[in-house]
């Protein structure tokens, strides 16, 4: 089992930053790779960003288009995700997760461990 817990959401003004955090307990940090998705209320729950084990391997969503990072520090057992010019559409509750897998997927499906997720509000 792994334990996920995300932190820094918040409120902020279109075109500024937030910096996401998720720390995970419970079992090999190393060992899994790292997910960033995010759910708009209404929506379907999107794909952000993903990182491999040893943080070499990266991948985001289409939208992202540069604005955001994804990274880990595996002696912290924490994954981040910096988001830089954050827009309207931004605005979601954001999850952090974990897959056993050495892939870099997309899918929510082929994560196995979630957190409970931090709101991202992005006031015009």
């Amino acid at each position: 089992q792994v334990q996920l817990v995300e932190s820094g959401g918040g409120l902020v003004q279109a075109g500024g930053s937030l910096r996401l955090s998720c720390v995970a307990s419970g079992h090999t940090f190393s060992a899994y790779t790292m997910g960033w998705f995010r759910q708009a209320q209404g929506k379907e729950r999107e794909f952000v960003a993903a990182i491999t084990r040893s943080g070499g391997g990266l991948v985001y969503g289409d939208f992202v288009k540069g604005r955001f990072s994804i990274s880990r520090d595996n002696a912290k057992n924490t994954v981040y995700l910096q988001m830089n010019s954050l827009e309207f559409e931004d605005a979601a509750v954001y999850y952090c997760a974990a897959s056993p897998s050495a892939v870099l997927d997309r899918q929510p499906g082929e994560y196995s461990y979630w957190g409970q997720g931090t709101q991202v509000t992005v006031s015009s």
